[in-house]
């Protein structure tokens, strides 16, 4: 009897042992996971901020509750207004940002980062490695393993700017290449609305407020349509142009009637106009010439 209770000791010893190691390997855990904040702290924040994370992370003891949180309210309304600012500036709006510490060790700290956007109709997400290493008061950041993800169906254009910018690692060059070209999108897009609000019944956007091609039809000449065709393409290095041409769809039955017209000078005469006038008001010499022939067979 005595040896079957000292075997049922002996295994409740042996359970409350496994039990302590299981808790020492958790606060170990902790322990790392808490001096890795504070590296974060070290190496992300300074002033107050630093002051009030270190506090919350049981790091100082100076001071009360109602300090700490003025603190960070304080420092937080800063970095609130700095990022409105930017936005104003550079146009582009964060919707979100996620990051993950993948080494966080001595000097060196490696963070996998997601940062979500818009710069206005053109949505983003950007992935990347950061990595920092700290050299006494100096610091050395490289960016790795960088992947842009855009809505490619409708930016066939963007592409192989988008390839060398993800073998490059250049975010400058993404994000300032990424506001011209959505900066022009915009003149297009405020252009052909313009002119589709003022001539509802000459002009139609097929493909949307987005659309590059803006079609001028004449209701009394079915089959007779002008289109204006506006792409903007991005360079491989980041350069944004534009291009404007003019094109025709007439069927044969009509160039019959009208031989003496040079209708197979239009774009041509469109470029002139385009050259004089600029793109705008050439777009509506075109469009008021539609619209008068229309009011002439009326």
């Amino acid at each position: 009897m005595e040896e079957k209770m000292s075997e049922e000791n002996i295994e409740d010893v042996r359970s409350l042992e496994a039990q302590i190691e299981c808790l020492q390997a958790e606060v170990a855990a902790l322990q790392r996971h808490q001096q890795d904040i504070h590296k974060e702290i070290t190496f992300h924040f300074s002033g107050q901020m630093q002051d009030a994370m270190l506090y919350m992370c049981g790091q100082r003891q100076e001071g009360g509750k109602e300090k700490v949180l003025s603190r960070l309210k304080e420092e937080l309304e800063e970095l609130e207004e700095d990022l409105k600012q930017q936005t104003r500036m550079n146009g582009i709006s964060l919707d979100s940002c996620t990051r993950k510490t993948l080494q966080s060790s001595g000097s060196k700290l490696v963070q996998q980062l997601c940062v979500s956007g818009h710069c206005s109709e053109l949505v983003f997400q950007v992935e990347f490695q950061l990595s920092e290493v700290k050299n006494g008061e100096r610091s050395e950041r490289t960016i790795s393993d960088l992947n842009v993800v855009m809505d490619a169906s409708d930016l066939q254009n963007f592409s192989s700017f988008l390839s060398g910018v993800e073998e490059s690692r250049d975010l400058l060059l993404f994000f300032r290449t990424l506001r011209t070209f959505s900066d022009r999108c915009d003149d297009r897009r405020r252009t052909f609305q313009h002119f589709q609000e003022k001539y509802p019944s000459v002009v139609s956007l097929s493909g949307g407020c987005m659309s590059d091609v803006m079609s001028l039809n004449h209701p009394e000449l079915p089959g007779c349509v002008l289109f204006i065709h506006w792409s903007v393409d991005v360079s491989r290095e980041g350069g944004v142009t534009q291009k404007i041409d003019m094109l025709t769809k007439i069927p044969e039955k009509v160039l019959q009637l009208f031989p003496s017209q040079a209708v197979g000078g239009a774009a041509e005469a469109f470029q002139s106009l385009l050259r004089i006038l600029g793109p705008e008001a050439a777009m509506e010499s075109v469009i008021r010439a539609v619209s008068l022939s229309q009011h002439t067979q009326l």
